[in-house]
């Protein structure tokens, strides 16, 4: 039997609603997106809807939370806003 390769994500969105970012961590990115967009998750809910901006995939979970803890920080957030200048910059919408 084969064994099935897990990835675990550290993703961004960018809420349509705030022009703000979130940044979570997830098993499953497809629906944790999902979640997010219909309202299923407390922390996002009224800051609707989202665009998934980036994400990172990552075979180790300690690694992808300690990404993800990055990114919140200010220096993590400089870091991310320098990765995304093009699209932040001419994003149409």
């Amino acid at each position: 039997m084969e064994k099935t390769h897990i990835f675990y994500y550290v993703y961004v969105l960018l809420s349509k609603n705030d022009g703000k970012f979130y940044i979570g961590f997830t098993e499953d990115l497809k629906r944790r997106f999902e979640q997010h967009n219909k309202g299923e998750s407390p922390a996002t809910k009224c800051r609707r809807p989202f665009e998934l901006i980036f994400y990172e995939a990552y075979r180790n979970k300690y690694d992808a939370l300690r990404r993800e803890k990055y990114f919140k920080s200010t220096k993590g957030k400089t870091t991310l806003n320098t990765m995304l200048t093009e699209f932040l910059e001419n994003d149409p919408s």
